[in-house]
């Protein structure tokens, strides 16, 4: 039985619940509200001390954390993630990108908007943080004007780590509808079988998502 410590809204977080449903896995989920103060708990961070979440923990007491290395491990032997070598790494290019090009800019857009008080001087920060997230969304849409997915020629796990924050861009502040191509696996993606939904937001989190930009 794998146990995951996560939050149900974080993208990062639900990159692992749409993979585990995918693939017919066997899972216990336990809600983590990081953004009060959940993963700074002692019990925490014993589990990981950097403090952050997801995190997944086996019955025998191993722990990994990091979204995309966890990606990784569950889709090892699956066809969610490439056998050849060339292919697999070019998938996992393309996860880097998302932790490095793209999560910073637009899951933190997104975080600000729905998670911070309307008066947070990190408001500040969204114009930057739109400007370089278009740039990612403008690399985005030129693979997928000759390819159909990330992982090579078939969906996997670098579509599902893309797929996370890209699909809830709008959260912060970013128009798709500039990225025809995008949107088109967006739906692709929505098509893949066992996909699920990321769950709702709750509340607070839409009263302050419906702020102006």
């Amino acid at each position: 039985m794998i146990t995951v410590y996560g939050m149900a809204m974080s993208g990062n977080c639900y990159k692992l619940r749409l993979l585990l449903e995918q693939l017919g896995r066997d899972y216990r989920w336990i809600e983590v509200d990081s953004a009060r103060g959940g993963t700074r708990t002692p019990e925490f961070l014993a589990k990981n001390p950097n403090g952050k979440v997801p995190l997944i923990e086996l019955d025998d007491g191993r722990v990994l954390v990091e979204s995309n290395a966890i990606l990784c491990w569950l889709a090892e032997g699956t066809g969610y993630l490439p056998a050849d070598a060339w292919q697999k790494a070019q998938a996992l290019s393309w996860m880097f990108f998302e932790q490095y090009s793209h999560e910073p800019y637009i899951a933190v857009a997104r975080f600000i908007r729905g998670w911070t008080p309307a008066d947070s001087p990190r408001r500040a920060d969204l114009p930057r943080l739109r400007e370089r997230g278009h740039q990612a969304l403008a690399v985005m849409e030129r693979h997928l004007q000759a390819a159909d997915w990330f992982s090579g020629p078939a969906y996997g796990i670098a579509d599902t780590a893309l797929f996370a924050y890209t699909h809830c861009a709008a959260d912060g502040g970013f128009d798709l509808a500039a990225y025809p191509c995008t949107g088109a696996w967006l739906d692709r993606v929505r098509a893949t079988p066992g996909f699920v939904p990321m769950p709702d937001l709750d509340d607070e989190a839409r009263a302050l998502l419906a702020l102006p930009h």
